[in-house]
């Protein structure tokens, strides 16, 4: 058993294309906008990981919560031959269920799939080393592009954790959970971690805390471009911005200018007006009969949904039909 070389669909080249391309359609739209996967360097990574760790954000405590009360009757209703987990970090929620399958002693594989090829390697090797009976794929890829790249055979769960659905628009998960629906065969499960609706009282400051951490990994990610695209963005120019919005039930954290701009980057001259938002995030809020539709609308049924003692997360266990 133990760690397997990576396997690899996703090469840094291909990492700065879809970065330029991103940029580029972001920054030249009428609202500008830039998507919450670059906040994601060495130092970004760091950054969320003290997020998960802050007083103000809950998502991160109430979903490992439920895990830890829940992962023994997800491996007893699943009965799962190998777990993929998409965009598995470090993997830590996911020991829980690691543990629990290995004590009900199905659990053969678990194949990780991340963007990063130094983190994946890192935890696979952890993994396998902690986990002696088990064979340890890593992916290097994309949820949204490589779901057809899963491996076949056994019977499959997926998981997909910390809400990062959320961070998808309605027909961007609509197209996800089509696409998940199709790499899976009838009686694979999938395993979806989902912040849940709220008092936004409760809600805002998870993505506003007090000591600015969420702040300075919001503008992490114009330092990302200055870096890997050589644009002069003056980073400290922007103030973090996260506000709720009541109608389509999601938080924004937007970067919102302190003065006019003009910014190079690529072959672009961007201007910013003060008091001009850049949209970096959106985290959408579900009710749980809305991911039960939308699990419905692409072939799942809802088997199991569970909360923590605080109702503030959901978990919910769905079979492919």
């Amino acid at each position: 058993m133990g760690a397997e070389p990576l396997e690899i669909h996703l090469e840094e080249q291909d990492l700065g294309r879809s970065l330029r391309e991103d940029v580029r359609t972001g920054l030249t739209a009428e609202e500008k906008w830039l998507p919450p996967k670059w906040f994601y360097d060495a130092r970004g990574s760091q950054l969320f990981e003290e997020i998960t760790r802050l007083p103000e954000y809950y998502p991160t405590r109430a979903e490992r919560a439920v895990l830890a009360e829940r992962a023994g009757d997800i491996a007893a209703v699943t009965g799962a031959k190998t777990l993929i987990e998409l965009g598995s970090g470090s993997s830590e929620k996911t020991r829980l269920l690691l543990d629990a399958f290995t004590r009900h002693g199905d659990l053969g594989t678990f194949v990780p799939l991340d963007v990063s090829v130094s983190a994946l390697r890192q935890s696979t090797a952890e993994i396998a080393a902690d986990y002696p009976g088990l064979r340890v794929r890593g992916i290097v890829g994309d949820f949204t592009r490589h779901l057809d790249r899963l491996p076949a055979g056994g019977r499959r769960l997926v998981v997909f954790l910390g809400g990062t659905i959320g961070n998808l628009l309605p027909a961007e998960r609509a197209e996800f959970l089509a696409q998940m629906r199709a790499a899976l065969e009838p009686g694979d499960w999938l395993l979806v971690g989902t912040d849940l609706v709220k008092d936004p009282a409760v809600i805002v400051p998870a993505y506003d805390d007090a000591a600015g951490v969420t702040a300075e990994f919001n503008r992490n990610v114009l330092r990302v471009i200055n870096r890997e695209l050589g644009a002069d963005f003056d980073p400290e120019g922007f103030c973090h911005v996260a506000c709720w919005d009541a109608e389509r039930e999601w938080i924004e954290m937007r970067l919102r200018a302190l003065r006019p701009m003009r910014v190079r980057v690529l072959d672009l001259d961007v201007t910013f007006a003060a008091g001009e938002e850049l949209r970096t995030e959106v985290s959408a809020k579900f009710r749980p009969e809305g991911i039960a539709a939308e699990l419905a609308g692409a072939g799942f049924t809802a088997h199991d949904f569970w909360t923590d003692p605080g109702s503030l997360f959901g978990v919910t266990l769905a079979r492919a039909d």
